[in-house]
């Protein structure tokens, strides 16, 4: 047969021949019961894995292990290589098992196979070596989860969507009753506080937890047009493209519609003025503002915050008389301890104070001082100086280069609130003039209610999906809100989730990025319980209000991720 087949081996033997020499092979070892089996190593090494899992055969004898369980148990395997090598530098240890330690040493957890714990005590492994040997690319770490805190910090943007995620169900939150939900704007519109226990056992029977969501989902908005999608403005204008914008073409109506926004303004303001309004935002076309009342984010007065702003809207601003500042400016300024020019007592400068008496005056003299170098070395003449034009040039360039930035952010104090005020009410560059914006006052967007408003409400919708999670799936629940989401509505629903979810949970979520930078520290002036005494009427929840209160922290960041497990908060921004 061999002459007929030429690759026929006549060592070859069919698998039955191999599986009935297997099985007489195993009973001999099992009956010669040597000082050591492959079976008995995983009984004498604790925590070691077997050669090959699994039961043993009915015959008694030991199951042989897999050659191909793992790339480990190959010949060439480095970590084997690596353990005959050593062992055949050490003749005299013919049974290294038996010098095995009683208790592990914690250089086993390095070896992947049974022949490096076994030639372990052979290895003069020093465990910072051990250390320095493992690979570059792949350093050591160690991940020590945080241990949360019992608040999270005040995030003053926008957001545009929350998905909450949890093991609980959120059924608790669909198909509200029409007792449910017009109770909970009556608790909304009379600023109702919400006690809810710390732990609810059925959250869809609970009608207080119930009407308290409904509560959190209501805010206020001015102009309200059913038609049009009012937030956000910046980079709206695909979503208002082709929509019916009559406005645009009577004058009539444009003056009514801007009249009309110009009282809502004006009520706003003089809602926070007096206390009963905590903050609201200015929602344009180009840039947002945030007025916040005396006692928010560590001030004593009134502040405004303008983001993004540009070297013409800001020129604008100081030729009315408003005073600002560019805190992140002053900052960077402050870290890089780089002396200004024109410096005033309260640490600002004369261009980011927005005062601008004597601008040019100033020009010239720092352009006098920065060349007297020139003449006290005799040089003057043969070297050309740049004139007072290049100069201002220069110097208006370095202000336009952050426009449309985070660094562009303005701050406005006091009574220069007010004047910024009648600024935007009466300056036409907050209204678009082409475009599918074109006539469309800005937002208006406040946590109360104010003359000319419209109580909106949140959308929301839940959705159960199931994750696969190691051999199987499990249930997982989540509650997506969409909309403007203010400052206070976030922490109302961290406070309902708290209880309903049992104190476990996670949230994803979605600024506004133009916002972002409203999280920008101001300077504390006051203690938090002169704040919180003073904002009791404002229509925010006590917790609420003391959260608020809190100084900024994230800086021009926003909250990205927010998760509570065991009733204590982590984040990322």
């Amino acid at each position: 047969m061999s002459d007929l087949l030429p690759g026929y081996s006549p060592s070859f033997k069919k698998p039955s021949e191999i599986l009935r020499l297997s099985r007489k092979r195993s009973r001999s070892e099992a009956s010669r019961g040597g000082p050591f089996s492959p079976g008995d190593a995983p009984k004498r090494i604790p925590g070691l894995r077997p050669f090959s899992p699994g039961p043993q055969r009915s015959g008694g004898g030991v199951k042989r292990r897999n050659p191909f369980a793992s790339l480990e148990n190959t010949v060439c395997s480095p970590v084997k290589r690596r353990a005959e090598s050593v062992y055949d530098c050490n003749p005299v240890a013919t049974e290294p098992w038996a010098k095995l330690p009683e208790n592990p040493s914690p250089l086993t957890a390095q070896f992947s196979s049974v022949e490096d714990v076994l030639f372990e005590d052979h290895l003069d492994v020093d465990p910072a070596a051990a250390t320095k040997t493992q690979s570059p690319e792949k350093p050591v770490t160690v991940c020590e989860r945080p241990q949360g805190a019992v608040n999270f910090p005040a995030d003053w943007s926008l957001k545009t969507r929350l998905l909450f995620t949890s093991s609980h169900p959120f059924s608790w939150t669909d198909h509200l009753k029409a007792q449910e939900e017009a109770q909970g704007l009556a608790l909304h519109s009379r600023a109702a506080p919400i006690n809810l226990p710390q732990n609810i056992l059925d959250p869809k029977s609970c009608p207080e937890l119930r009407c308290a969501f409904q509560q959190c989902l209501v805010y206020w908005q001015h102009p309200s047009l059913p038609w049009l999608q009012l937030f956000p403005r910046i980079g709206a204008d695909r979503k208002i493209a082709g929509k019916n914008s009559p406005w645009s073409q009577d004058d009539a109506l444009h003056q009514v519609l801007m009249s009309e926004w110009a009282l809502s303004f004006t009520s706003l303001y003089n809602l926070l003025k007096a206390k009963f309004c905590p903050y609201f935002y200015v929602c344009t076309y180009q840039f947002t503002v945030l007025f916040r009342a005396a006692g928010l984010a560590g001030s004593d007065v009134i502040t405004a915050v303008v983001s993004p702003t540009t070297r013409g809207l800001r020129e604008a601003m100081k030729s009315e008389g408003i005073e600002f500042s560019l805190p992140m400016v002053e900052n960077d300024n402050k870290k890089q301890n780089v002396p200004e020019t024109g410096d005033q007592p309260d640490g600002t400068t004369d261009q980011e104070s927005g005062t601008h008496s004597g601008g040019e005056e100033s020009c010239d003299s720092d352009a006098e001082e920065s060349f007297a170098w020139l003449e006290e070395m005799g040089v003057e003449n043969q070297i050309k100086k740049p004139d007072a034009i290049s100069i201002k040039l220069r110097k208006e360039k370095r202000e336009v280069k952050m426009d449309h930035k985070p660094e562009s952010v303005v701050l406005i104090k006091g009574s220069n609130t007010f004047t910024l005020l009648n600024f935007l009410i009466n300056c036409k560059s907050i209204v678009a003039a082409a475009g599918p914006q074109a006539g469309l006052p800005p937002t208006l967007l406040s946590p109360i209610a104010f003359r000319g408003a419209t109580m909106q409400t949140l959308k929301t919708r839940s959705i159960n999906v199931k994750t696969q999670v190691n051999s199987g799936y499990k249930d997982l629940f989540s509650l997506e809100i969409s909309g403007p989401i203010l400052p206070h509505s976030l922490h109302c629903f961290s406070l309902l989730l708290k209880s309903a979810q049992r104190g476990s949970f996670s949230t994803s979520l979605y600024t506004h990025e133009p916002t972002a930078v409203f999280n920008t520290a101001i300077h504390p002036q006051t203690t938090k319980e002169n704040i919180s005494s003073d904002l009791t009427s404002c229509g925010l929840q006590p917790p609420t209000l003391e959260h608020l209160s809190q100084l900024c922290q994230l800086g021009k960041n926003s909250l990205r991720q927010l998760e509570m497990s065991d009733y204590k908060y982590t984040w990322k921004s």
